[in-house]
């Protein structure tokens, strides 16, 4: 019987490319979009994908009950990939919109980049857009892909706080931020591999593929 994999759909974005990027790299696993609890608790792997605000993105989750969807998915052991406000999200408080309590999955917290400084005093530039290179700690999920490959990030705020262990993966834009996370069965990444060409459609079936 063939696996099926959950996007989670709470009203924050665009999933089709996220959809579509996964319908490329599935190996017989059906992919369903879908904003029903009972259908992510159900599924074999679920992916926690986010665009735009933290309090809009907590608010919505918590109004359709998605919130205790990834709780439960995360204790149940299953494979759950976190992506850009999806990773944001999975932290303990974000300091956006005058500042948010996150679901509590990781102890890290996420900070905006626009008052911090970089190495040379510099202010940072706002939102950090573009393809950036990542230093992977050894994780299955980065099987097949270089260390310091470019992935696309877009984002304003990032992580900070994480304990060394669970940092998967990092990043520098002036300072060096989390851009990976990993604990148990949960892997979330602050760019966007459906957007990242070959080494995020990688990642992707690597997901897909991944025994936690």
């Amino acid at each position: 019987m063939s696996e099926t994999v959950a996007i989670l759909d709470y009203g924050m974005g665009n999933l089709h490319s996220a959809a579509k990027a996964l319908e490329k790299v599935a190996d017989g696993q059906r992919i369903v979009v879908t904003s029903d609890p009972a259908v992510a608790i159900a599924a074999d792997r679920v992916i926690f994908p986010g665009v735009g605000a933290i309090r809009d993105c907590m608010h919505e989750l918590r109004s359709r009950g998605l919130d205790q969807a990834i709780f439960e998915v995360a204790a149940s052991g299953k494979p759950l990939l976190g992506i850009c406000v999806g990773m944001q999200a999975m932290m303990q408080h974000s300091e956006e919109n005058g500042g948010v309590e996150c679901l509590g999955l990781f102890p890290g917290n996420v900070v905006h980049f626009g008052e911090r400084y970089g190495d040379l005093g510099e202010r940072l530039k706002v939102p950090h857009m573009g393809w950036n290179q990542v230093q992977q700690e050894e994780h299955p999920m980065w099987e097949g892909i270089d260390d310091y490959s470019r992935f696309y990030f877009v984002h304003s705020y990032c992580i900070t706080g994480l304990p060394e262990e669970q940092v998967s993966g990092r990043c520098d834009y002036g300072l060096r931020f989390a851009a990976a996370a990993c604990r148990s069965n949960i892997f979330a990444v602050q760019f966007h591999p459906e957007k990242s060409a070959s080494h995020g459609m990688t990642l992707l079936s690597n997901f897909l593929r991944w025994q936690p």
